[in-house]
């Protein structure tokens, strides 16, 4: 007998120290028991079309025996009688980090990071880490589970929400009961994101570009290593290559993040689920075109407090128009046919679930398809269909127990069953004895009201003449129990009523008075319990304002159309031999100009009168860092050539706007200043309302960002021990030499490669990104723009050049170019200048106004350029200042700005003049441009207008007045009594070349 004691002690011990403790062996489970249960008489929601009324659900041991109309009920069954009860199946959460401990974050200064992971067998970065698996790291949270439970949920899919490679996710069902059942699979899916892991120092990635190239570089090594090319073994490419075949999950959580993985996705031929933010219906056209489906949150924001008109004052209109637009998201992508899961994930409470998506369904979301979000969808994506998310045959036991139509607002959710196992919301047994009453007792007749909720149900009595008593009400296990207070003249008197609640309509039981007497209670029911609505708190239909392209402030309610336009009697700029015309007319067709003349007519344009305007070609700013998404530097390695500004171009730039409003056509989207070797550029037309794609200028020339001086050796970075290499202006140098030397061999490897026979393509080089990148420098295939000041160091990056073969198309920045303009030009290297800022730093001490002048008149190639989002929408009168600084003529000057940054960009064949074939992106002002009074009135770009001062006034007035009335509709929110949040100023870092990702 002391050996069973002691063999029972054991096996209850054994499940607290076993590794596997919440997932015991199912088999050793014993005793467990395996009678049916029979749901009998309900609505049956199998599936959300598959539907059968007065039905039968036999369950077994956590799964669907049979289900319909006819079923054969075994004699050893649990029969539960549904009548007038629904059955729905549980949701499925498919992105969940349920019962994962959160990665804590290791506090560091810029000093404690590392550049080279000391992890040996893994791979190179540690923000990949496709090795880590959820069920490993998994423990069972009972409370959170409740939450989810309450809320409807059977399944989740958690994962370990950590890095950008992130691992794979493990499906649990909630089963608080029985523990030997919960996990569903081990690994079902495998995730990534746009997020560094917190557990790591490692610098590199720092910004949003570099994840991106990241991500590029481990599917090559992948494909590399699953070929047999690696000497090494690397532990989390065996893991990428054995968890290619499950669920790929991305976390976007943007828009146009989504966009950016579906271009990664696109590029190496992957599928992701993509796990959106709820704000899909902004871009919904491009979002459609990526063909992927979808994971969405349902977790609107809250109204905000605007009360105090100072405090509203400071709310980002953006903000405004999300609150009212954000609940038509799920509507928006069920209409273009978009699949789509739904998700808790980012609630701040789990129970605002279905508050929630009860309004997205007010706001016209479909309630069957939000039945298949939550269920057969999220079932299918995750490859589970045969387990769960419907109650077919074999499926687990996973169900609903409602008492109606489940996205009813009146339906109260009674019991979520998971796997065969009970979990009781709101107890179904209770009887609702709601209603208005006749009551009886003492010999005494009242009028009784019962209303409230059925397991919490208030009292409220009044005697015929209409005072009212108070009373207090309670029910449990069907007994009614009741204290009415009645009053003499001298003191409150306490009566007890007490009765067993049957099915009929009225109430009998025993009354106890205060004196103690007893004697029996009636209540005869009169009329039936009618809900009370607070008129207050109705959900009026807010008028829901239209989409704009983009959805901020300026947008347009239609994208904008090519136009054939001919301007009549406009003082020309051409940029060409033809000088200054006056008097002359420009016809525009079909994105080019196709005539300069006089009395030109066509009968298909809109008439534009320019008498006493200009027109110029567009504003071209070479050196510009708005419109970047997450980082203008990636600052973790000296060179980061393998990083690209294309991929993280952000469309919902206000300054875009700014920039048309100047007559900025065209621009260079450099990386920062903060390495050597920056990443490449992006040459963009501003073409507002369009997507980030459309943006990029076509067949673009290469271009990368360089950079010397101050901020590459990091003198500048404040109060701190920087470690990266370089540190001094030498080390600078060999940073040059030494990557240029590796791309040279590096180029070298592929040449060989690639000439050779078959039988030499065994062992194929590795794809390095960022040696590729510099190869095409060597093989002049990409462009230099160059970050400098420093006479010295602009003829070192001169002599390095040279030395491998190349030369530095620009130097921009070259405040001491005046300095060596005959070394330039010998070079053959362009300049891209500011007018008249010096002095902002030591390197830039001798700094002269004259200097852009000086190299003109030397033969360089000069333009001016902005750096800096308020300049970029004044280039014009920037221009101007070489007239007034070097007597440069007028027509000169203004080519600082248009034709001379064309050339800089090679783009000067298709922009940058006025020339018949040339793209149609012109401007139109009232007066010279290089004047400080001249305005804009239009600019054009490839035929289409994309600012046009009239409508931008009438656009001013449209602002005004949706603000007013989006205030409106938030302080009628504050009046109905619902929770709003503190007004929050929208803080919006414009960047710089030293900007840094914090």
């Amino acid at each position: 007998m002391k050996r069973i004691v002691t063999l029972l002690f054991l096996l209850i011990l054994i499940p607290k120290i076993n590794a596997q403790e919440y997932f015991p062996n199912n088999e050793s489970i014993q005793n467990k028991n395996s009678n049916y249960t029979a749901f009998i008489n309900a609505k049956i929601i199998v599936t959300p079309q598959q539907i059968i009324d007065k039905g039968v659900l036999l369950i077994q041991n956590g799964r669907v025996i049979a289900v319909g109309k006819t079923i054969t009920i075994p004699k050893n069954a649990v029969t539960i009688d549904l009548d007038g009860k629904s059955i729905y199946p549980s949701f499925i959460d498919m992105y969940s980090s349920f019962g994962i401990e959160k990665t804590k974050k290791i506090e560091s200064a810029r000093q404690s990071q590392v550049y080279d992971t000391k992890k040996e067998g893994y791979y190179w970065n540690e923000h990949i880490k496709p090795e880590a698996d959820a069920y490993q790291v998994f423990r069972y949270d009972n409370s959170k589970a409740e939450e989810l439970l309450k809320a409807g949920f059977g399944v989740v899919n958690t994962h370990i929400a950590d890095g950008i490679a992130q691992g794979t996710g493990a499906l649990i069902a909630l089963n608080n009961e029985d523990q030997g059942f919960r996990l569903i699979a081990d690994k079902v899916s495998n995730h990534f994101s746009f997020l560094r892991s917190a557990a790591s120092t490692q610098a590199y990635p720092s910004s949003l570009m570099g994840m991106m190239a990241l991500l590029r570089q481990m599917y090559y090594d992948l494909d590399w290593y699953k070929k047999g090319n690696s000497k090494t073994l690397d532990l989390s490419l065996e893991a990428l290559n054995k968890n290619e075949k499950l669920v790929q999950i991305f976390a976007s959580e943007d828009k146009l993040n989504s966009l950016r993985a579906a271009k990664i996705a696109k590029e190496f031929g992957l599928k992701y689920i993509l796990k959106g933010a709820g704000n899909e219906y902004q871009r919904i056209e491009e979002i459609k075109k990526t063909d992927a489906k979808f994971i969405i949150p349902v977790n609107f924001q809250e109204a905000f407090d605007v009360t105090n008109p100072y405090q509203a004052s400071q709310l980002d209109f953006s903000d405004l128009l999300q609150w009212n637009q954000a609940p038509t998201n799920l509507k928006v992508l069920s209409d273009n046919g978009i699949t789509f899961a739904l998700t808790t994930d980012k609630l701040k409470k789990t129970e605002d679930f279905r508050t929630n998506l009860l309004k997205a369904i007010q706001y016209g979301f479909d309630k069957t398809k939000a039945l298949e979000s939550l269920t057969t969808i999220p079932a299918s994506l995750l490859g589970k269909s045969n387990e769960i998310g419907s109650l077919k045959e074999g499926n687990y036991a996973n169900f609903l127990i409602t008492s109606g139509e489940i996205f009813d607002k009146e339906t109260t959710v009674y019991e979520n069953w998971v796997q065969g196992s009970k979990y009781v919301i709101n107890d179904r047994l209770v009887k609702d004895i709601r209603g208005e009453y006749d009551l009886t007792f003492a010999s005494k007749t009242y009028k009784w009201t019962i209303k409230g909720e059925i397991s919490a149900p208030k009292s409220e009595i009044k005697t015929t003449d209409a005072t009212k008593l108070d009373s207090k009400i309670s029910i449990a296990n069907n007994w009614l129990s009741v204290i009415v207070q009645t009053k003499d003249t001298t003191k409150t008197n306490f009566n007890r009523l007490t009765a067993y609640i049957d099915n009929s309509k009225n109430i009998t039981g025993k009354a106890i008075s205060f004196d103690g007497s007893e004697s029996t209670f009636t209540a005869v029911k009169t009329a039936a319990f009618l809900k009370e609505i607070d008129s207050s708190k109705i959900e009026k239909n807010i008028k829901i304002l239209a989409t704009t392209f983009p959805d901020i402030a300026f947008g347009d309610l239609e994208k904008p159309k090519q136009e054939t336009l001919l301007f009549k009697n406009a003082t020309v700029w051409t940029n060409e031999k033809e000088g200054v015309l006056k008097q002359t007319d420009v016809l525009i067709k079909n994105g080019k100009i196709v005539a300069i003349g006089n009395a030109i007519s066509d009968p298909s344009a809109t008439l534009i009168d320019a008498k006493g305007k200009h027109l110029t070609s567009g504003i071209i700013d070479e050196h510009s860092h708005i419109a970047i998404s997450k980082g203008v530097n990636e600052s973790g390695h000296n060179s980061s050539a393998e990083v690209t500004v294309e991929d993280v171009v952000n469309s919902d730039d206000v300054n875009i706007y700014r920039e048309l409003a100047g007559g900025v056509t065209t621009s260079q989207l450099l990386h920062g200043s903060a390495n050597p070797i920056g990443g490449r550029s992006a040459i963009v037309k501003w073409k507002w309302g369009a997507s980030p794609e459309e943006m990029l200028y076509k067949e673009q020339p290469k271009f990368i960002k360089f950079a010397l001086g101050e901020n590459v050796k990091q003198a500048n970075w404040g109060n701190i021990n920087p470690t990266r290499f370089p540190q001094t202006r030498m080390g600078v140098e060999q940073v040059y030499i030494d990557y240029f030397q590796r791309a040279k061999e590096y180029d070298a490897a592929w040449k060989t490669y690639n000439s050779g026979s078959k039988k030499d393509k065994t062992k194929a080089p590795r794809v390095d990104l960022e040696l590729q990148t510099l190869a095409e420098i060597l093989n002049k295939e990409r462009f230099i723009s160059c970050h400098s000041y420093v006479q010295s160091e602009i003829l070192m990056l001169m002599n390095v050049a040279e030395k491998f073969g190349f030369k530095v198309n620009t130097f921009t920045h070259i405040l001491e170019g005046y300095k060596v303009a005959d070394k330039m030009k010998e070079h053959g290297a362009g300049a891209s200048t500011f007018s008249d800022w010096w002095a902002y730093k030591f390197e830039v001490n001798d700094a002269i106004p004259y200097n852009g002048p000086i190299m003109h008149n030397a033969g360089v190639v000069v333009a001016y350029n902005s750096d800096d989002a308020e300049m970029s929408r004044r280039l014009n009168q920037e221009a101007a200042k070489a007239v007034k600084y070097g007597n440069i003529s007028e027509e000169e000057a203004w080519k600082f700005v248009t034709l001379n940054p064309a050339k800089l960009l090679h783009i000067d064949d298709k922009v940058g003049s006025i020339k018949v074939g040339k793209d149609a992106d012109i401007v139109l002002w009232n007066d010279n441009p290089l004047s400080i009074y001249a305005k804009v009135e239009k600019t054009i770009i490839e035929g289409v207008v994309y600012y046009d001062i009239q409508k931008d006034e009438a656009k001013r007035i449209r602002i005004t007045n949706e603000r007013s009335q989006l205030i409106s509709q938030m302080l009628d929110e504050k009046n109905k009594g619902i929770k709003t949040q503190e007004p929050k100023k929208k803080e919006k870092t414009e960047y710089h070349c030293d900007t840094l990702e914090q």
